[in-house]
């Protein structure tokens, strides 16, 4: 994966809270782990490494599409953390010659890549306004409009607050040295995809979609393995050049496919000593997670990643 060093990154939405920083209202926040899961960290946390607040603040309010919230929605759109807010990790990003060399530097070039994409394929496909949502990172622990969280949590989306939450230590210590992942430069991009992909689905009303929680073709799943669907849509856009990365080759899909296949539900089940058990899925089967990220990839439309009306996932 390389970018265009002439690109100018400055404008990725992307900041650090540090250790145990992050604003945000509510208390702490117990995150349920489906599956029969052990508490306490470990793989367990991981069951649910994209989006813990599906179990917890999505199926309330607050979302569009789910009725009231409207307030703390507002809030979110007009919140400008995350560009150029001077924080020493991402104040020297400024062009595509820099992320080639630092890796916080390629995180801030794909937020604006994702951002890029989907302001203008949101309103044509979906005819939705877009709104961008921010990233950012943090060391050990969070406040998060939708409540505090740990690292063990693994990168999730925070609809309340329209941000995409990141322990970039995630992916050496539980993607790669847990769940036995083969890592690569592309697998933090597909993840970031995926996330932005639920906030895509924020914007489109999709979250208040979703009422039954588990099993292998629950509405929590569907709405997993459209956001893999939306982040192959980046993906191929990203593959064929998009001012910002110069292109992607083979073995970074290859490296987005592991990735995907890594966190299904049943790789994790086996990874944690468990017998698979699709009625516990909340994300969906490697088979079904590598599926639609191919079927984003190579369809490149919202409605082909309609998860929510396909008879089979």
């Amino acid at each position: 994966m390389r970018f265009n060093p002439k690109a100018d990154i400055s404008g990725g939405r992307v900041s650090d809270a540090g250790r145990g920083g992050g604003g945000g209202r509510g208390g702490p926040m117990r995150i349920p782990l489906p599956g029969g899961a052990r508490a306490g960290g470990g793989i367990g946390g991981v069951i649910i490494v994209i989006l813990f607040v599906v179990l917890t603040q999505c199926m309330g309010g607050g979302l569009p599409g789910g009725g009231g919230g409207g307030t703390t929605q507002g809030q979110a759109q007009g919140d400008p953390q995350g560009i150029d807010n001077g924080d020493e990790r991402y104040a020297s990003c400024k062009t595509g010659a820099d992320a080639n060399d630092n890796p916080d530097c390629a995180r801030k070039a794909v937020a604006l890549s994702l951002e890029n994409y989907w302001g203008a394929t949101l309103p044509d496909q979906g005819g939705t306004e877009f709104q961008p949502a921010s990233i950012e990172t943090f060391d050990g622990s969070i406040a998060t409009g939708c409540g505090n969280a740990t690292s063990q949590v693994g990168p999730f989306y925070c609809p309340a607050d329209q941000k995409i939450y990141l322990d970039t230590t995630f992916f050496a210590d539980v993607l790669e040295g847990q769940l036995g992942g083969q890592g690569g430069d592309f697998v933090e991009p597909y993840v970031l995809g995926h996330e932005y992909g639920h906030h895509i689905q924020n914007l489109l009303g999709t979250m208040g979609k979703v009422r039954t929680q588990q099993g292998p073709s629950s509405d929590a799943v569907r709405l997993e393995l459209q956001a893999d669907c939306y982040a192959g849509m980046w993906t191929k856009d990203a593959s064929d050049g998009d001012g910002i990365l110069e292109g992607l080759d083979q073995g970074d899909i290859e490296e987005a496919l592991d990735a995907a296949k890594t966190v299904g539900d049943d790789r994790i089940q086996q990874a944690g000593g468990q017998r698979v058990n699709p009625e516990g899925w909340t994300h969906g089967s490697s088979a079904q997670r590598m599926k639609w990220f191919t079927t984003g990839y190579e369809k490149g439309t919202l409605e082909a990643c309609d998860t929510f009306s396909a008879s089979s996932l």
